[in-house]
Parts: structure tokens; C-alpha cells; sequence
């Protein structure tokens, strides 16, 4: 048993992985910002797993927060992103890049040497796309450090709670008829379910030999942007006439509620990175780490929900 501080636990990966490390054996020290994001993390918890949890108050973009948080850990998981901002990417760069240096140098300075990072898949460090970029600059600062790191690069994640799914279930909930795609929806990802994911991060920790190593995350097979959307709708049970845009149509409204600061499901910097596969090896969670993850087809059935009614799924 060892007890592992987990950045990011009230969030949606956090509120899967938190689980996965508990049921194993282990303590989670969970950093939070709040007593309500503590609060929230409890009130996941089934109330015989609580015990498991110790609630540290830090902010990982500033360095200043974070020691007291190290005192009595084995090791570290950040999971702490954020997928998109308001202001050029600067939000982006604060949190995935500088808030993941400041974790690396709390670790060192604590004398903690196992460090589990998530990175993303498909991301490269690329000016014109700043979520890309400032996740793999996140990733190159893990791995010129001298932790002993280990780098998880997974595709979408899906999963109660999660971002992507349930961006275009609500838009469907309000799309007159229609489900807008960008382009020709042709771009593809290797989704993962969130609950696979923690086995993998869980049985990294367990296993020395995944010490500097990086792994590309994915799950059984690839699909595209439309087989997502078409997957979703017949979760919902909902009926829409898939319509492909123009990316510099969806692009230019995006901008515009960007610069509104009114929200849209999807931010233009995303769609720059469609550009780019989102897709690995099919093989790699089970030649790697012993399991064959679970295919999303026909498992997207808490999307009937909204997001806010999936707490407790």
C-alpha cells in the first residue's frame, strides 16, 4: 500500500481514477483548490472508501501552494488540463505547461521520485495549436526530468461525466433536426473508456518497469468524427441528419463566441487540431498492461442524462 497525491481528483478523470487506486489497497492524498471540490470528491465516494482519501489544499499554477501537499506521499499522478481558454491560449500555457512544471519541482523538492503523468495523444508542440503545444511542452518537462516518470498519452475519454460526449449530446438536445460536424467528420480517434484508464494508471504504479516509459492510450478500435456523433445518437435514441460544415464557417462562429465570451461547444483551437489523427496502436493496454479495454459501440447510455445529472452514475 502506498499513499499516491492525485492532482485533478475532483475532475472527470479524477473522479474514475480516485476509485480504481482506493479499491486497490492505496490512500489517495487528493489536491484540491476548495472545500467544495473536497466535498466533491468525498461525495463520489461510497462512504466505506472516504477513510482512503486525505484532502490537500493546493493550486498547481502556483509553486507557492504545493509543498505542504508532498509531506507523507509515495508518489504522484497529474492528471490536472485544461482543454481550451478564453484568451489566446495563455490559460492553456499557465495550467498544462507551467501548473506541470510546478508539480515536478514540488516532487523533487520533497524527495519524491515516482511521478505519473497524463499527456494526450496526438498533441505536438505546434504554436498554432495551443492546447497541443502546451500539453506536449507538459510531456518534454516530465521527461527531461530526473523523476522516475512514466508518460500516459490517451486518446478521447469516455465515461460518466466526461467533455467530448457529452459536448455533442447537448448539442443534439438542442439542434432543431440537425447534428453539425466540421468538415467532413472524417478525422479519427481511439476512444478509451475513463474506468480502463485507471487500471492502466493503477497497475503502472505497481509495475517498475514502466519507469521512462511513455504510452500511447487507446481503445479497441478507431472511429471517426461522424461514426462518434452516429454512436451518440443511438445511445439517445435521437434522430438527426448528420450535416457536415465547412471548417472556416464553424471556425469564424467559434471565434466570434470566443471573443463574446458565449459558450460553443467547440473552441476554435480544437478545430485546428482536427487536422490531426488522434489515433495509436490498437494493441497497447493489452499487451502492455494484461486486459483488452472495453469498445465504446452500444456503452454511451448515461448521454441520456445531462452532464449534471451523471454525478453519481
Amino acid at each position: 500500500m502506498s499513499t499516491i497525491l492525485i492532482t485533478g481528483a475532483s475532475g472527470f478523470v479524477g473522479s474514475h481514477v480516485v476509485p480504481a487506486f482506493i479499491e486497490r489497497g492505496h490512500v489517495v492524498a487528493a489536491l484540491v483548490r476548495s472545500e467544495q471540490a473536497g466535498a466533491k470528491v468525498l461525495g463520489r465516494l461510497p462512504e466505506g472508501q472516504r477513510s482512503n482519501v486525505e484532502l490537500r489544499y493546493g493550486d498547481v499554477t502556483k509553486a507557492e501552494t504545493l509543498s505542504a501537499a508532498f509531506r507523507g506521499v509515495d508518489a504522484v499522478l497529474h492528471l490536472v488540463a485544461i482543454p481550451r481558454d478564453w484568451d489566446g491560449g495563455s490559460s492553456l500555457r499557465l495550467v498544462n505547461e507551467e501548473g506541470t512544471r510546478n508539480m515536478v519541482e514540488a516532487a523533487r523538492a520533497g524527495g519524491i521520485r515516482r511521478f505519473l503523468h497524463q499527456g494526450a495523444l496526438g498533441v505536438t508542440d505546434d504554436p498554432q495549436l495551443h492546447y497541443a503545444s502546451s500539453k506536449a511542452k507538459g510531456e518534454q518537462i516530465v521527461a527531461e526530468s530526473d523523476l522516475d516518470w512514466t508518460i500516459f498519452k490517451p486518446s478521447l475519454l469516455w465515461g460518466e461525466r466526461d467533455g467530448f460526449f457529452n459536448i455533442i449530446a447537448g448539442l443534439i438536445r438542442f439542434s432543431p433536426g440537425v447534428v453539425p460536424i466540421p468538415g467532413s467528420g472524417r478525422s479519427r480517434f481511439q476512444p478509451l473508456w475513463v474506468r480502463d484508464l485507471g487500471r492502466v494508471l493503477v497497475a503502472a504504479l505497481e509495475k517498475p518497469g514502466t519507469i521512462g516509459a511513455t504510452f500511447e492510450l487507446g481503445g479497441p478500435r478507431y472511429w471517426t468524427y461522424r461514426e462518434i456523433a452516429q454512436e451518440i445518437l443511438r445511445s439517445m435514441g435521437a434522430h438527426r441528419l448528420i450535416l457536415p460544415m465547412p471548417v472556416p464557417l464553424i471556425s469564424f462562429v467559434a471565434r466570434g463566441a470566443e471573443w463574446a465570451h458565449i459558450p460553443f461547444p467547440v473552441a476554435s483551437d480544437q478545430l485546428r487540431q482536427l487536422r490531426l489523427d488522434n489515433v495509436g496502436r490498437l494493441d497497447t493496454v493489452e499487451r502492455q498492461f494484461g486486459f483488452a479495454p472495453a469498445d465504446m459501440a452500444g456503452r454511451l447510455e448515461y448521454l441520456r442524462r445531462r452532464r449534471r445529472d451523471q454525478e453519481h452514475l
